[in-house]
């Protein structure tokens, strides 16, 4: 007999709606479009999708944004990365348990809570899900105008959205605060999910590997090209020179910029090796703060760094 739930337990953040994995029957009644795509699982027979097909996977993330999030709308385009929504929530979560466990100065107080996402791609997924959980207001910014045309359109689909989203264009490559902090914002937190790959040719390395993980060894050869889709990305979103380390060093300098008009600056490391160079770079920036926050996702450990210029107390 088909079980209902493909995946075992994993460990996210405690608050998070997907601790238990995906209940495909659930969401099928929520998107009846995920239906025709779900498949069984021939080591376990529980019910799954092909997470190496990005429709199937498109398909999944409509369904759990509607199901678990009260999202009517989403959509991407292909040449754009399709988010996992477990993983980008669980991110969320734990920046609310920074701002909670942060004394914040009288400044931040009374206002309602602010957020800044570097690089909202063309999913505003980080934007999305910070509003629907936890109430929070949002610039999404981004270097890539079709990108953020596409977030207009899902802001334009679901209404209750509009009035604490807002798009921002990020005019100049090389800058990442510059441009799109105003004079006179004020932002509790910054959020990001940099490049990771130092090149086009490391990025779409990176890709093809991930495809061969979803796929049996003895297949991919003839399905190579399909790679390029499902595992798709602009250049902004998977690639920059100097990969995640330039980028985010490149980060920690502009903040001291804006030193007054955020509390929280914060972005994701994908490589632990980086951290040395980072808090190397945070110290040369004079911070008062600096925390690491791990995230544990199943077999996989993720973390984010956190600074601030303001002092504990």
């Amino acid at each position: 007999m088909t079980k209902n739930n493909t995946h075992n337990k994993i460990v996210l953040h405690p608050k998070n709606k997907h601790n238990n994995g995906y209940d495909f029957i659930e969401l099928c009644k929520s998107l009846p479009a995920l239906k025709p795509l779900l498949i069984n699982n021939k080591y376990n027979n529980q019910l799954t999708i092909n997470f190496s097909d990005n429709k199937s996977v498109k398909t999944l993330n409509c369904a759990l944004l509607k199901h678990q999030y009260n999202i009517d709308f989403w959509d991407i385009p292909e040449q754009n990365l399709c988010p996992a929504i477990p993983g980008r929530v669980d991110y969320i979560h734990y920046l609310n348990d920074l701002l909670q466990s942060s004394q914040l100065p009288t400044c931040f107080q009374a206002r309602q809570v602010n957020v800044l996402d570097i690089g909202t791609g063309a999913s505003c997924i980080y934007p999305i899900l910070g509003y629907q959980v936890y109430g929070w207001e949002f610039i999404a910014s981004d270097i890539d105008a079709q990108s953020l045309e596409n977030v207009d359109n899902i802001l334009k689909n679901n209404h209750k959205l509009t009035s604490h989203i807002h798009t921002r264009l990020q005019p100049k490559q090389s800058n990442i605060f510059n441009g799109v902090i105003n004079q006179g914002d004020m932002f509790h937190m910054t959020l990001c999910n940099p490049p990771f790959h130092k090149s086009l040719k490391e990025a779409n390395q990176g890709s093809l590997k991930k495809w061969r993980n979803l796929n049996s060894k003895k297949n991919y050869n003839q399905k190579e090209n399909s790679a390029k889709l499902n595992f798709s990305g602009q250049k902004a979103e998977l690639w920059c020179e100097g990969g995640e380390l330039a980028f985010i060093r490149n980060m920690v300098k502009e903040s001291k910029q804006f030193k007054n008009q955020v509390y929280w600056f914060t972005c994701l490391v994908s490589q632990k090796d980086n951290l040395f160079l980072i808090k190397q770079a945070l110290k040369k920036a004079k911070v008062e703060q600096v925390k690491i926050i791990k995230m544990a996702q199943g077999n996989k450990v993720s973390r984010f760094i956190a600074w601030s210029y303001f002092p504990t107390s």
